[in-house]
């Protein structure tokens, strides 16, 4: 039973929770729109409402006031002394009947009656009423207190004194009850209840009404439209000032995660070139052993040998041999030099990078008697050491390369500048080779690419029959 019961609980929570969700996702203008307006409307009708009933009761009591006045006028001087007459003579009642029955009071006033303090009505225009005694209400009692109270169309059904007519007669009426007082000493003496026809004064009232209603209306949206101006102003620009915030999250994100890929970059890079040097330092350590270490060990063997220090040798033999040992040894100084060379770069530090491309590409002619066709379509473009250095070693080894694989055939270099982005191009018109089918990790390869990707820039290879292109790309300003 108890699991029962709470499902409807648990259901209005989530539906409070769903109504949270889509209040906290509108704006602040649209919040403030739907709370200032409902705030404000009822706001409205609670000022209008009290407005209203002040204005209405100020209304009714000084039309009432006027009222009393102009009837006290017209009874008092027909009334006899009441504190001495009790009961009024027929006399008095015709003088009631006829001022009461005609002329323009008699059109004002609907019913009137004539109360003593303890209930009993000495006169009225229904016969019937007069000298029966009514418990005394309130109004009775604060009319004897001195008093004048009025109330429009508040003909309470349960009040037995107020008749069938005055009910049932669909008119507008104002209920007053007034003092009727004693000349010389002011004293209550009586109290005159009459009901006037106020369809004249339910005309105004009616219009008092909606002049009240539409000022407090046209207050009331005027003071809405303008915190709605200045509320849709701050909302326009708190969204503004999010949106730039997020904006500049974004970025900032953004930075963050190109700052993490280019940290493991950075430790995948040092680790490659950890491997690449111990790598480089091996090809040397195999160079060295397979070239100059082998002429040297020749040279060293042959120093050894009987037709050196033998005694029975003959001096020309002695020459010969003196001859291969200074042979082997000069070519192994020769390698060495070779190798030294290979590993020094000329001093390009004053150098552009035309002037530099130059250089390597006529070091290369020189080296291998082979021809390159040199292209600078941006001769005046200034770089750092680092490019210089990169784009010496890249231009350097990929030409070795097509040396080496395509025999120097159709050796071309071009440099070009694409905005921002400075292009160096090698191409050969050899047999080219299948990308997939090589390791581009090989020494060669993985040197230009690690050296080049170090400065933010772009490494790529292509080859097909009759054309191999590689061709390196860095950014100017990122140098």
């Amino acid at each position: 039973m108890s699991s029962v019961s709470s499902h409807p609980d648990i259901e209005t929570v989530v539906n409070l929770e769903i109504l949270s969700r889509r209040w906290s996702r509108q704006s602040l203008a649209v919040q403030f729109l739907l709370a200032g307006g409902l705030v404000c409307g009822v706001a409205m009708l609670i000022v209008g409402a009290f407005v209203t009933n002040l204005i209405e009761a100020s209304v009714t009591r000084n039309s009432a006031a006027t009222t009393a006045l102009y009837v006290d006028s017209v009874i008092a001087p027909i009334l006899p002394d009441m504190q001495q007459n009790k009961v009024l003579d027929d006399s008095i009642t015709r003088a009631l009947d006829e001022t009461l029955g005609q002329g323009a009071l008699g059109q004002r006033i609907m019913s009137f009656r004539l109360w003593r303090r303890d209930g009993t009505i000495m006169y009225s225009n229904d016969p019937s009423l007069i000298g029966k005694k009514f418990p005394v209400n309130e109004d009775l009692k604060a009319a004897f207190d001195g008093e004048m109270s009025a109330e429009f169309n508040d003909l309470d059904e349960d009040e037995d004194v107020e008749s069938v007519a005055e009910r049932d007669s669909g008119k507008p009426l104002l209920e007053i009850y007034n003092p009727v007082l004693q000349p010389w000493s002011g004293d209550v003496v009586a109290v005159a209840e009459f009901y006037e026809v106020a369809t004249d004064f339910q005309k105004s009232l009616e219009l008092a009404r909606l002049k009240t209603w539409l000022a407090v209306a046209l207050f009331t949206v005027t003071f809405f439209v303008i915190l709605s101006f200045i509320v849709l102003r701050g909302s326009r620009t708190i969204a503004q000032q999010r949106a730039v915030e997020k904006q500049r999250y974004l970025e900032l994100l953004g930075v963050l995660n190109e700052n993490r890929t280019l940290n493991r970059h950075l430790q995948q890079a040092s680790n490659r070139v950890i491997a690449y040097n111990e790598r480089y330092l091996r090809r040397i350590g195999a160079e060295l052993h397979d070239g100059p270490v082998q002429l040297i060990a020749f040279a060293a063997l042959r120093l050894d040998s009987k037709t050196i220090v033998g005694a029975i040798s003959s001096p020309e033999k002695r020459l010969q041999e003196l001859s291969l040992i200074h042979n082997s040894l000069g070519e192994a100084l020769r390698e060495i030099r070779g190798i030294c060379g290979g590993l020094v770069l000329p001093h390009i530090e004053t150098l552009s990078l035309s002037e530099v491309l130059e250089l390597v590409v006529r070091a290369h002619e020189q080296r291998t008697e082979s021809k390159v066709h040199l292209t600078i379509l941006q001769p005046d473009i200034s770089v750092t050491h680092p490019v210089k250095i990169a784009a010496y070693r890249f231009v350097q080894e990929s030409l070795n390369n097509a040396f080496k694989h395509a025999n120097g055939t159709g050796q071309e270099v071009r440099q070009d500048l694409n905005g921002k982005l400075l292009e160096i191009v090698v191409t050969d018109r050899g047999p080219g080779f299948d990308i997939d089918a090589i390791n581009t990790d090989q020494l060669g390869l993985l040197g230009l690419k690690e050296r080049i990707e170090s400065l933010g820039g772009k490494f790529h290879l292509e080859s097909e029959p009759g054309k191999t292109t590689l061709k390196m790309q860095v950014r100017i300003d990122d140098t």
